[in-house]
């Protein structure tokens, strides 16, 4: 069979900066399909919310997948699965049906395929159920179901108990979630696969990729299992690995600090069987928001597996920064070499700093979204006897941000100008002498959504 699934997988969604999280790696590969003899039921999910195009690409995904399978039994696309293997088909909805046995006639199994039409709730413990009375104990096949949804459970019982009595009874479990058509409980579709789970689910928002998903799971199952595995993974330049794990099977090597390379004799050559890897790693910046973890990944082996990892996105939440002024305005001049004195015009210049110049910078916690918030900042001196003599006040709208949930918003480079000739120290005298400040500090929203119901003018 191949490579039958591969996943990249981490730990968290979301992270502060600096934060660390763990990435997942796994990998599982079976035995070839003809020298394996392999019966295969097809779970197709036809409930309501598979009406139109997400229905059709789910046939067509089907269909390639029984073709693959055909020749790969016998190096040909004759209209007859071979040496040994069958293909089925259950559908469901409120309740599941066997819409063919466990058969090789590639026309019949693609009729039936055809024959679905979307309507009902979503019944998936009849759906094992159904599936898991078509194997036969008696025969030697190697059993797998591929197991296809889009909804979570809305009729029936609890499937889990089906599916962990016929991953008990050697049957290999597939599942293939569509996520973006009105929920779906990834966590379940995890409960029910075989393990490692990351392995053997693969979940999409996109219907149109289920043709894809459909036709690299036949593929992977029609090749042999894998030997001399390499993977090698580059984590983007604003992480750095900082552990790695000995892996279920094989073993790893740190290249650097964000390459690692995983290396497997061999994976599934005499039965189905899955791997896993995981590693560490630590944002080091300076990317913040949504950053794809990856910068590349590959793979390769003898056989030569066709292997995609998935390019899975991390949160990385650096909190929200405001500069409310700009850095000071420039003026390129130049001076010859025996020249003396130089006259320049450096232009308009707004009275902004004179002498020395503090800059502050303030958090505001929990700043709620879509609201402007006014500060205000008032400095003042302290002299010998702890007296405050005022330097300044300045007030800013702080501008609303659109990040979910309440955030802490930094406010960078407040700047009061401090002439010397205010210099409280006690040494009139002296020039750049030690000088203590104190800040206060009012904030308040601008923004609210109070009305008052007793007007008195009403």
């Amino acid at each position: 069979m191949g490579v039958t699934n591969s996943n990249k997988e981490l730990s968290v969604s979301e992270i502060a900066c600096g934060g660390s999280f763990e990435i997942r790696l796994s990998l599982t590969a079976a035995p070839d399909i003809t020298t394996n003899p392999t019966d295969i039921v097809l779970i197709l999910d036809r409930s309501g919310s598979m009406q139109g195009t997400p229905l059709a690409s789910l046939k067509n995904g089907a269909k390639a997948f029984i073709d693959i399978i055909d020749e790969a039994t016998d190096g040909t696309q004759d209209g007859q699965i071979g040496s040994g293997s069958r293909i089925d088909i259950v559908s469901f909805a409120e309740t599941a049906t066997q819409d063919t046995q466990l058969i090789t006639d590639v026309a019949d199994l693609k009729a039936a395929v055809d024959a679905l039409s979307a309507d009902g709730s979503t019944n998936h413990e009849d759906a094992f159920t159904k599936a898991l009375d078509l194997f036969d104990p008696a025969s030697t096949n190697a059993k797998v179901m591929v197991m296809f949804t889009d909804g979570v459970t809305t009729a029936g019982g609890d499937p889990n108990p089906v599916a962990t009595l016929a991953k008990s009874q050697g049957v290999i479990i597939y599942c293939i979630g569509l996520s973006g058509n009105g929920g779906l409980d990834e966590q379940a579709l995890r409960d029910w696969a075989s393990d490692p789970d990351s392995a053997y689910v693969a979940i999409t928002p996109d219907d149109a990729e289920l043709e894809d998903l459909f036709e690299d799971l036949a593929r992977n199952i029609s090749k042999p299992g894998a030997t001399n595995v390499v993977i090698t993974d580059t984590v983007a330049p604003c992480f750095r690995i900082t552990s790695i794990s000995s892996p279920t099977k094989g073993s790893a090597t740190l290249l650097g600090t964000n390459t690692v390379r995983w290396n497997i004799d061999e994976l599934g050559t005499t039965a189905s069987e899955g791997a896993t890897f995981a590693f560490t790693a630590l944002h080091i910046g300076p990317c913040a928001g949504s950053v794809e973890v990856n910068e590349s990944i590959t793979y390769d082996d003898t056989e030569g597996n066709i292997v995609t990892f998935p390019s899975p996105a991390i949160e990385v939440d650096c909190g929200v920064d405001v500069c409310p002024e700009g850095c000071p305005i420039t003026a390129d001049l130049m001076v010859d070499g025996c020249t003396d004195t130089v006259e320049f015009d450096a232009g308009a210049l707004a009275m902004e700093s004179l002498g020395r110049i503090v800059q502050l910078d303030v958090t505001l916690q929990n700043v709620c979204p879509n609201r402007r918030v006014a500060l205000a900042v008032m400095l003042n001196e302290l002299d010998a006897a702890d007296v405050e003599h005022k330097r300044g006040l300045k007030t800013v709208t702080v501008p609303a941000h659109t990040r979910e949930g309440c955030r802490d918003v930094t406010v960078r480079c407040i700047k009061f100008v401090l002439p010397e000739d205010l210099d409280v120290s006690g040494d009139a005298t002296a020039i750049c002498n030690e000088r203590r400040f104190r800040a206060r500090l009012i904030a308040n929203y601008v923004d609210y959504d109070f009305e008052c119901c007793c007007d008195a003018d009403v």
